[in-house]
């Protein structure tokens, strides 16, 4: 499960099994996790246990990191 990010205590990640799924990025924070669809354009899979001030949060630290998640899937995958 390589880590991405780790900012505000939450985590962005991805497991190194999901490379038939499109490009995504996987988060968490203690009990709650979320999925972040980053292509075909950035939007939510699913949030579990987010506040919305968190989840707020996720998707503007998701907006502002989008090139990198890209690029480390990429850089991970081989793709």
């Amino acid at each position: 499960m390589p880590t991405v990010l780790l900012i505000k205590g939450i985590r962005f990640f991805f497991y190194s099994n999901e490379s038939q799924e499109p490009m995504h990025i996987h988060v968490s924070k203690g009990d709650a996790d979320g999925k972040i669809w980053l292509v075909p354009e950035l939007s939510v899979c699913y949030f579990e246990g987010f506040s919305n001030a968190e989840e707020k949060d996720i998707m503007q630290i998701t907006e502002a990191h989008y090139e990198q998640f890209k690029a480390k899937w990429n850089e991970y995958f081989n793709q």
